[in-house]
């Protein structure tokens, strides 16, 4: 994603206000609405004209690409809706009119309005990694040795996939997610991090999962995903999402490879980026910075 275009925010200002319309949002709920896109240090609504005051709010963070695409993907967001999926996916298609000379799209990945490229000729949209990845990471992990080493692992995944060599920036994009997942939840939970991590695990019914605790050593990332959802951390949508990245990093092991017979190449790369937004703007939505 580049920086919009300014006419494709004037235009974006204008249905977001949508003066005389159905989703007409007054200047306070203006400002609800970039703060609940996790917005930084978003200006008192000063009562001028409402459609000049949020363009010139857009044209301010015109190249901060992650609020941009955070705003873009709240705007499509069920809970940002008393009626949910009704008038978020009716939004939706009014912000893509928008969007489509930009050549972006925002789509659903696992059910989370994620922005993408739109595909040529009707195809599926794709994603790309994540913009300001590392600004992200250090506003959910603390620890600074941590994100270098998960922007260590996006910078590997960047070189695979420049070189072709799609199956290792695949498994690479599910480290990164196991990672972080980690990461968060041993930072954000004192239980977690002292006691281990109990059995969670969506696919096993309650009553045949272990009673014992699992120690962080020892976390799968299906536990890591399924214990992030129960916190109510990530939503069901992505956590799905998740689990099928999680399936291709298990590509890792050759047995599974040769009986399963998977084909990388440079879409599934970009598919997999799409449950990191997701998880991205989920995680940010739950839990304050640090």
């Amino acid at each position: 994603m580049v920086p919009l275009d300014p006419r494709t925010l004037d235009r974006l200002a204008k249905i977001i206000v949508d003066i005389g319309g159905p989703y007409e949002r007054k200047g306070y709920e203006l400002e609800e609405l970039l703060r609940n896109a996790q917005w930084e240090d978003v200006p008192d609504y000063d009562g001028s004209p409402r459609v000049p005051w949020l363009r010139e709010q857009l044209e301010k963070r015109r190249e901060n690409l992650a609020e941009i695409e955070r705003l873009l993907c709240r705007l499509c967001d069920p809970v940002e809706y008393d009626d949910g999926e009704v008038s978020a996916n009716e939004f939706r298609e009014v912000v893509n009119a928008r969007l489509e000379p930009e050549g972006l799209v925002v789509t659903l990945v696992g059910g989370r309005p994620v922005v993408g490229q739109a595909g040529s000729d009707g195809s599926a949209p794709t994603f790309a990694e994540p913009p300001d990845l590392r600004g992200r990471l250090e506003k959910l992990i603390s620890d600074p040795a941590t994100v270098e080493v998960l922007m260590g692992r996006v910078e590997e995944t960047r070189i695979c996939f420049s070189n072709g060599a799609y199956r290792m920036a695949t498994i690479g994009i599910g480290t990164f997610i196991e990672g972080l997942l980690l990461s968060v939840l041993l930072e954000r939970d004192d239980d977690l991090r002292t006691n281990g991590f109990p059995d969670v695990r969506q696919r096993i019914p309650a009553e045949k999962r272990s009673g014992k605790r699992v120690s962080a050593d020892f976390a799968s990332m299906e536990l890591l995903i399924d214990t992030a959802f129960v916190k109510d951390w990530v939503q069901l949508d992505a956590t799905t999402f998740a689990h099928t990245v999680r399936d291709f990093r298990n590509f890792i092991h050759p047995r599974k490879e040769l009986a399963e017979q998977p084909r990388f190449d440079g879409d599934t790369v970009m598919l997999c980026w799409g449950p990191v937004q997701a998880l991205l703007n989920d995680l940010e939505h739950s839990l304050p910075p640090v």
